[in-house]
């Protein structure tokens, strides 16, 4: 019977998935000293096996559950009710009854128990499944505990765990389900404890709920419980809540709710003493288990019991750095618009590439600021120039910073990126150019960087093995120099400066807010942009042969080209999206992660954009909408100066602004093609590295050419050059950035694992409006069409998009739309940039926009002021 029935003290770490992660994180606390969990037993999954999973019956109604999706509640709700009615109806075997009887009687026939599921599925690191298995409390008598533990096998197949598994991932037949059965204390107060403040994620808090009696009441959402929040052996925060009911064990069975007195509803649960003798304990497990965990506990008798730890799965890691300083770290992908985790290797590339002080947490990049913040001559400054671009991390910092306990000053000086230097005027009136216009310079740095591509691609043809890696590390550098050219970063700063210098003037001078948008839209060299206008144009071809675009409608191949030779218009069609895929091929949602499947790897992506822009447009519509911005920015120009010129010192300030104009519509442009250098240059790279996997993947060392994605270059270098890999790290990795996937970045986050948030501070606006950066100005009302995922959009004309975030990949669709709404973003983003050149209303950083703006909804996005009305 040792493979049926378990005793914690006879359970070990090798017996996961005979007893799940619920039983045997119950067994391992037992045996730590200082540690109490009241004891019991475990039916094996054996045992589930051997009653349940041999049935016929059984499985066939698990084929049926195994092809829907969590939309077919209907179908769902059937198959799950048919399997828990099988399942209970099952005999229990003698041999497992007369084990259960035994330990019963061991334990105590007089006592009431517990019965819990512990499904092989539960309390892991990357999934806890908190409660969607169902628990029994004070069950008195054998056969009453036998028939519980049929129904906590039943209870596998809720509604809610059969959904929650098929969202998460995991196969129905894979789970099994064990059960354990524990002694009941009865406790005077019992609750939840996270390690890790579940609010803030600051690891260096203890976070404790509590309530009298049983812990159901607050679990189910019957009470209010009270809160304590503990920070290094003290108490920092203490909420004594109204607790108006109790649940308690009755003497026959079961749990029965009380109405407590009124004088004891608002006396705490604990003693001050008891909630840090509570914390330490939970500062005990966490260290024991090594992360933070989420705890239940119960005090009977004075003495506090644990009844069940598992890992808090919705924590963002924190960066670690290696030592005991508090830091501070910015989102990387708040800046480059791409806030999903990203692979390994992609994540690798990305720290190559960089100079900046770099750590990598849950799938995502970060920059350390904690020096320039440090600095008494350099963190103001950065807080101000940061700021400019994203006033949540502005805010955020400052909360920070103003706290006056984490960050410590010091009187290091270091040295400032040049992006977030401020540009200082000694003379609002007169704007200090970085660089002045000369119209050869942006012609000429595209030039240098698309010579240095086509070198790449002819010079990486003849590299393999070890000397692939050799000669990437090598071009690197070649990379590093178009990045941070001085030139190149002085353009950009230089059109970023007039942008800002333009809105503060006019607005300053005319009442005129942000202008700089106006002036912005159709300008020169804008290589973004220009892919969107370029799609335009691709549909132009396409557009006379209905041939070609009835069959584009049904294409559900990658090789769809290949096909469109045997048709009338075939041949030009084919040509002109591979012409386009020459050029902007390389690009894909979320770019800067190397691992991304590119439009040249899967060009079926563009098809429903060119259908919508044969739908939606006229032929020539790009070169319309480029005149059309053109007309409107010199149209714009003209009003300021000549509105300037009635000014007093007007003729002046007409002059300069004339000038800073100039500045603005020659060189932003420009500030979309450095990352399209670097993003070209990734895309040759990671070719290469492909065809390196191919040869790993013939020689048996790697399963599938995408698996080098879950390796870091180094990693990978290395594989190739000792042919050794232990494919568990593969494995592992993969795991991981599932459970990355679902997190969400903060903007900012400490060494502490505390996520700052920041805030706009506005209360001029109306009521129930959402509060977002403006960064294009305008109003628009239209139908709100919520884009999760580029490759879904169904738009038509004068939707708004509301997002996540958007990329350069997202340009073909700006065409369509008439405004735009993003949760991350800010004022020089690619988003804002396009919007603006498009004149299309933009409003970004509008925190759970997607969530809170329901698809095909009616809404006005006001871009000059910051806010959407729900209409």
């Amino acid at each position: 019977m040792t493979s049926l029935v378990l005793g914690f003290a006879e359970m070990d770490d090798a017996q996961l998935s005979l007893v799940g992660g619920k039983a045997l994180n119950l067994a391992r606390l037992s045996r730590v000293e200082g540690i109490l969990v009241p004891d019991g037993f475990c039916l094996t999954t054996n045992v589930y096996r051997q009653v349940v999973a041999s049935s016929g019956t059984y499985q066939d109604l698990l084929e049926q559950l195994k092809i829907l999706s969590a939309e077919d509640r209907k179908q769902i709700a059937e198959i799950s009710g048919e399997i828990r009615r099988h399942i209970q109806a099952v005999k229990m075997p003698e041999d497992i009854a007369s084990a259960v009887t035994q330990y019963i009687s061991v334990l105590g026939e007089q006592h009431a128990y517990a019965v819990r599921s512990s499904a092989t599925a539960e309390d892991l690191p990357h999934a806890s499944f908190a409660g969607q298995q169902d628990t029994y409390l004070n069950i008195s008598g054998t056969k009453s505990i036998l028939e519980h533990i049929s129904k906590c096998w039943a209870s596998l197949f809720t509604d809610r765990a059969v959904i929650y598994r098929i969202q998460n991932g995991f196969d129905h037949t894979q789970v099994l389900l064990s059960v354990i059965v524990q002694r009941m204390v009865t406790p005077l107060a019992s609750g939840i404890m996270f390690t890790a403040d579940p609010v803030t994620g600051s690891r260096k808090v203890v976070s404790i709920d509590a309530g009298f009696g049983l812990g159901e009441a607050m679990v189910s959402g019957l009470v209010s419980p009270d809160s304590y929040k503990v920070q290094d052996g003290v108490i920092i925060n203490k909420q004594i809540a109204a607790k108006q009911l109790a649940m308690y064990g009755c003497q026959e069975g079961g749990i029965r709710t009380h109405g407590l007195d009124p004088e004891q509803q608002t006396t705490p649960a604990l003693s001050e003493l008891q909630i840090i003798e509570l914390a330490s304990l939970g500062r005990q497990i966490e260290a024991y288990f090594g992360c933070p965990q989420d705890i239940e506990w119960c005090l009977a008798d004075g003495v506090f019991y644990i009844v069940q730890s598992r890992p808090i799965t919705t924590l963002f890691p924190a960066p670690e750095a290696g030592d005991q300083v508090n830091r501070v770290y910015l989102s990387v992908g708040h800046q480059q618009m791409m806030t999903d985790a990203m692979k390994p290797l992609g994540l690798s590339f990305y720290l190559l590439t960089t100079p900046a002080p770099m750590r990598t947490a849950g799938g995502r990049l970060f920059v350390d600021v904690t020096p320039l913040l440090a600095s008494p001559d350099t963190g103001a400054a950065v807080i101000s120039a940061l700021g400019k671009s994203d006033p949540l991390i502005k805010n955020a910092l400052m909360s920070l910073v103003e706290r006056g306990d984490f960050i410590q000053p010091t009187q290091e000086n270091p040295k400032v990126p040049y992006s977030l230097k401020n540009n200082e005027n000694a003379d609002p009136g007169v704007f200090n150019a970085r660089i002045e216009f000369d119209p050869a310079i942006v012609p000429a740095l595209i030039k240098r960087n698309q010579a240095s591509v086509e070198e790449l691609k002819l010079r990486i043809r003849t590299q393999t093995g070890p000397a692939l890696f050799d000669f990437i590390i090598e071009d690197m550098q070649e990379l590093k120099k178009l990045l941070f050219d001085p030139q190149s970063s002085a353009v950009i700063m230089t059109a970023m400066d007039a942008s800002s210098w333009i809105n503060d003037r006019m607005n300053e001078w005319l009442g005129d807010k942000n202008a700089a948008d106006v002036l912005s839209q159709s300008v020169a060299d804008n290589i973004t942009s220009e892919m969107g206008l370029a799609l335009l144009e691709v549909a132009d071809v396409i557009r006379p042969y209905p041939e070609v675009i009835r069959y584009l409608q049904h294409v559900t191949q990658d090789d769809f080209l290949d096909e469109l030779m045997h048709m009338q218009g075939g041949q030009e069609a084919g040509d002109a999206i591979r012409s386009y895929l020459e050029q902007y091929g390389m690009r894909c949602s979320g770019e800067i992660d190397l691992t991304r499947t590119r439009w040249s790897e899967n060009p079926q992506i563009l098809v429903p954009m060119i259908l919508n822009n044969i739908k939606h447009f006229n032929r020539g519509a790009s070169r319309q909408k480029f005149e059309q911005g053109r007309q409107e920015a010199l149209n714009k120009e003209r009003e300021l100066l000549g509105r300037l010129e009635q000014l007093p010192d007007g003729v002046q300030k007409a002059a300069e602004t004339k000038r800073v104009i100039r500045l603005l519509r020659g060189f932003i442009g420009y500030r979309e093609y450095p990352k399209y250098g670097m993003i070209s240059r990734y895309y040759i790279y990671k070719q290469a590295l492909l065809r390196e996997a191919g040869l790993l993947v013939e020689a048996g060392f790697i399963e599938h050419p995408e698996d080098i994605y879950y390796l870091a270059f180094e990693e990978l270098r290395e594989a190739v050059c000792t042919r050794r890999l232990d494919y568990g790290i593969i494995e592992k990795r993969r795991e991981d950035y599932r459970l990355y996937e679902k997190l969400t970045p903060p903007r900012v986050i400490t060494s502490d694992g505390e996520r700052i948030n920041g805030d706009y501070g506005r209360d001029d606006l109306p009521a129930d409006s959402l509060v977002g950066l403006p960064v294009s100005s305008g109003v628009i009302e239209g139908r709100a069409r919520v884009i999760i995922n580029m490759e879904q959009a169904d738009l038509e004309e004068g939707d708004i998009l509301v997002t996540l975030f958007t990329d350069p990949s997202w340009t073909p669709l700006f065409v369509s739309i008439k405004g735009l709404v993003t949760e991350v973003g800010g004022l020089m983003t690619h988003g804002a940039v396009i919007a603006r050149e498009y004149g299309l209303p933009a409003v970004v950083g509008v925190d759970q926009a997607t969530k809170r703006i329901k698809d095909g909804q009616m809404i006005r996005v006001h871009g000059t002021e910051g806010y959407i009305e729900l209409l």
